[in-house]
């Protein structure tokens, strides 16, 4: 592999600009978070490294031969692309295993959705086409979509190698070119995937990888005046620094923010297969998805039945390292560790009831684990209820009236997704109309992996859309051209 060597057991990474591997004068490590051991020296990039990779994206954009490329040609590359990662499927999963703790399974589905994104925008790359409009005789109008130019993605930990692919594959679908930004914590995906594409045939400076600290390589991203949009999925204060920096230059932005997603479960919904999913929802990725169902409404009749359904399941789900296969894997770092620990010692400091986990689980390992929770006994407006805590730990709220889920239901910032069980499709429809939220689930819940369907948020959850046929609008701009021809 040309940007890593190894040393021992460390390995030490480059960066990707300009089509070469680049050094740094200073490294920052790689944790894996199932061992607290590090596992790799990634570089740190400085402002002028990050203005070298941004200058690489806009020169391929303004002179390169990708400006060249057929819609057709991009289609076919993509395919390729997504041919590539399906040949190195095992290779990446391990990678993203190692770098984030995740279960094999978990990474080697995640693998499969990053080429399922590639192929999916292939199939687009030569259908995205504009429209006339009727004016009067003698005058041609019609509209074009064009690409932006330099695109930033700058990606979260929690997903890295198919929240990557999900903003990269549609950029380079329309014609423009990508500066990315990994996260600082989970960055050797991404740079395997610069491999991949570079082994593809991307031209050089199209796509370029740049390793380092939000604060100062996400930071220079979204305040470069050459960066024409920014893609950015985390935190909502992170959102709002962003969106406040590519003010100045009047950058659009595509903001996938927080979540505290409700599952509104209703007496007459089938209990078993809601409590299967509503325990699935909390704990995929050890909690830490954006969308993760994190609020159960369950109605009161059925309060104290569904929570020992919910409670049984948790509890049958196995915790452990990645080489273990197991269904629950560490959190990201001790402090996301420690996080999560302070919130549920919080509830317990406050009278909460907790049916299940609130501790670390009792296994021999020095990884950031935490048992799945559940927490009862709290008001709706109370911390748990309200702040996203981006671990296992689902919360009850009990309700009386469809009128009261809903309130619950939209009570608070977060708008992002929103499960529904009932067997009434009158009160299915009331509660979907109703719900604030980017996407609703109605008797099942997902955390958005299907690449078709449009994902993003309400409220403070974010603005913009991505995947599906929608993200195309976000990498493009609608030109105007008017023709008098009498």
């Amino acid at each position: 592999m040309g940007n890593v060597q190894s040393t021992e057991n460390l390995k030490s990474y480059k960066m990707f600009v300009g089509g070469a591997w680049v050094e740094t004068s200073e490294t920052s490590a790689v944790v894996n978070p199932a061992t607290g051991e590090k596992i790799a020296e990634v570089p740190i990039a400085t402002i002028e490294e990050l203005n070298l990779a941004v200058k690489a994206a806009k020169d391929a954009f303004d002179h390169g031969e990708w400006r060249d490329f057929q819609p057709v040609e991009r289609g076919r590359l993509l395919y390729k692309v997504a041919n590539l990662i399906r040949q190195n499927q095992k290779e990446i999963a391990e990678i993203e295993m190692l770098d984030t703790g995740k279960p094999f399974n978990i990474a080697m589905f995640e693998v499969e959705i990053g080429a399922r994104y590639y192929e999916f925008y292939a199939g687009v790359a030569d259908k995205i086409m504009g429209e006339t409009i009727p004016i009067k005789d003698g005058i041609l109008d019609f509209t074009k979509r064009e690409p932006l130019g330099v695109t930033a993605h700058i990606i979260p930990w929690n997903g890295p190698f198919q929240m990557t692919s999900r903003s990269v594959a549609p950029a380079l679908a329309t014609g423009n070119t990508v500066v990315i930004k990994p996260a600082q914590e989970t960055p050797l995906s991404t740079l395997k995937l610069a491999e991949i594409l570079d082994e593809a045939g991307v031209p050089k400076g199209v796509v370029n990888v740049v390793t380092g600290s939000g604060r100062v390589v996400g930071n220079a991203l979204a305040t470069h005046p050459d960066i024409r949009h920014i893609t950015f999925t985390g935190s909502v204060e992170t959102g709002k620094t962003i969106m406040k920096a590519a003010a100045e230059n009047i950058t659009p932005v595509t903001l996938e923010l927080g979540g505290k997603s409700p599952q509104v479960v209703f007496a007459d919904a089938d209990l078993e297969e809601a409590a299967k999913v509503v325990a699935s929802a909390i704990t995929l990725n050890t909690g830490q998805v954006c969308s993760a169902g994190s609020r159960l409404l369950v109605e009161r009749s059925v309060h104290k039945e569904f929570v020992e359904k919910v409670k049984t399941h948790m509890e049958t789900l196995k915790i452990g390292s990645s080489e273990d296969n197991a269904d629950i894997g560490p959190l990201i770092t001790k402090n996301q560790l420690e996080t999560v620990e302070a919130y549920v010692q919080y509830a317990k400091d406050n009278g909460a009831k907790i049916h299940c986990g609130g501790k670390r689980p009792n296994i021999d390992s020095n990884g950031f684990y935490y048992e799945p929770t559940l927490v009862d006994g709290i008001a709706p407006d109370s911390k748990l209820a309200q702040e996203e805590i981006f671990g296992p730990v689902l919360v009850v709220l009990p309700f009386d009236t469809k009128e009261e889920a809903l309130e619950i239901a939209n009570g608070t910032e977060f708008g992002l997704s929103a499960g529904i069980w009932t067997s009434n499709i009158n009160t299915a429809h009331w509660l979907a109309d109703r719900i604030k939220s980017g996407q609703v689930y109605i008797n099942s819940y997902s955390v958005g992996t299907g690449v078709e369907i449009p994902f993003g948020g309400s409220k403070k959850s974010g603005i913009g859309r991505e995947k599906g046929l929608e993200a195309l609008k976000y990498y493009t701009e609608v030109k105007n051209v008017a023709i008098k021809y009498m």
